[in-house]
């Protein structure tokens, strides 16, 4: 076979594969006896090719994606066992960022990643106008529900699709819904609802309600009391926890004490959204009973103990990558660039418009790595999600729970359903 034969052979071979490591497999070519004599040739086709490669990377059509986030104060220390994490968020956006690279190379795209981090003293808005409004079109945004409404309601705001990977507050998602925010975290709605389908197959009806003081656990009070009335729950007391003393000292006797009813009960539902007393009601009730919400059996999108569809694959990426374990902040994030990453590969476009037009459509899906496609909800813009019902160390049950029916999706049966919705699309 001579040099024209083999240089015919390895462009047929070789040219259409633009993914193969091509320049090893030359090297490794020129390198062997059989093909000493056929050195000027191959040589001639490795910068064909690459020549070849590199115009067709200039070509790339290239998203750009922009991460907004600002530092946060630790809070005071109530465990040495849950250390401070100071960037849950961007390392699972970074990881999504190379899951839609290595699509891209066979679609021709390219994604890219800015992080804006605020310092604590800086000021979220100015960042956002100065720095991204104008560079942006698709902004992940990692800030809690105060902040994010301000910044989502500035003009320039309106031209950019917002993707909401830290608050799960109901009300951004009714009366104070934006059009061209999706949240990718589910709502306290949605987890209060998983708790109560997992308790009605249970059969544990009878909830003791503890609420903290901060406002954030009076929101959730809320969402398990709505979720109670939806699956006909009933509870017998609700307690303010109130102590201002340090709970590890004294749990062991006050809980037992405060934990007392005139009505039994069957569990007891804790909302404590800061976990400054919430850890230590279990195993110190008056009478033995297991411990919901947000601490003892809880509702997460995401838990280190999840191990099915494929979890396996993406926990040990992200742990070998971060060197801790994948947080809810960190898949939400994961999810909102794969999920401009699926909407670019579909329809082969970066055009805002198409793009947000295919995220809302009926084609839209998402892996989760939970069992079931994820896509996002037309009339308030949630991503819709099964909810893992986690122990600290076991996944006891994954929501929707079996025998829940809905005439589109079970997944529907979380949270606030198209008829009970408030989103009237603020503008």
């Amino acid at each position: 076979m001579n040099a024209l034969t083999h240089v015919k052979t390895i462009q047929k071979n070789v040219i259409p594969l633009e993914l193969r490591p091509i320049k090893l497999y030359c090297v490794q070519a020129m390198r062997s006896v059989k093909y000493l004599t056929l050195a000027p040739a191959i040589y001639i086709l490795i910068t064909l090719v690459f020549n070849l490669n590199g115009a067709q990377a200039a070509a790339k059509q290239t998203i750009n994606i922009a991460y907004l986030t600002q530092e946060l104060t630790p809070p005071a220390a109530l465990s040495n066992l849950d250390p401070f994490i100071k960037e849950k968020g961007v390392i699972g956006a970074e990881l999504g960022i190379n899951d839609n690279n290595t699509t891209g190379e066979f679609t021709g795209q390219q994604f890219n990643l800015k992080k804006f981090i605020v310092p604590i003293d800086g000021n979220v808005n100015d960042t956002f106008v100065k720095e991204i409004s104008s560079h942006f079109k698709y902004l992940v945004v990692n800030l809690s529900a105060a902040q994010l409404k301000p910044l989502a309601d500035l003009p320039a705001a309106k031209e950019l699709l917002l993707f909401d990977v830290g608050t799960s507050d109901d009300s951004l998602r009714n009366e104070e819904c934006n059009r061209h925010v999706l949240h990718l975290l589910p709502s306290r709605a949605m987890r209060a609802d998983a708790l109560a389908q997992y308790m009605m197959k249970k059969r544990w009806t009878q909830w003791l309600l503890v609420i903290g003081t901060n406002p954030e656990d009076k929101l959730y009070a809320d969402a398990i009391k709505r979720a109670a009335k939806r699956f006909n729950m009933k509870i017998i007391a609700e307690k303010t926890w109130e102590h201002t003393y340090d709970a590890r000292r004294t749990a062991q006797s006050d809980v037992a004490v405060f934990s007392q009813t005139e009505d039994p009960y069957d569990v007891l539902v804790v909302a404590d959204e800061q976990g400054q007393f919430g850890e230590y009601l279990d195993y110190r009730t008056w009478i033995p009973r297991p411990v919901i919400g947000t601490q003892g059996l809880v509702a997460k999108p995401w838990h280190k103990t999840h191990e099915q569809w494929g979890a396996v694959q993406i926990q040990h990426r992200f742990l070998e990558k971060a060197g801790r374990w994948m947080e809810e902040q960190d898949y939400s994030a994961y999810l909102a660039v794969r999920a401009i990453g699926e909407a670019a590969t579909r329809t082969q476009s970066n055009e805002l418009p198409k793009l947000k037009d295919y995220i809302f459509s009926d084609s839209f899906t998402l892996n989760g790595y939970t069992g079931t496609p994820l896509s996002f909800r037309a009339w308030d813009g949630q991503l819709r999600q099964p909810i893992l019902l986690a122990a600290p160390r076991s996944l006891v049950a994954v929501a929707p729970i079996d025998g829940f029916l809905h005439p589109k999706t079970e997944l529907d049966t979380l949270g606030y359903d198209q008829p009970e919705s408030h989103c009237q699309w603020n503008k």
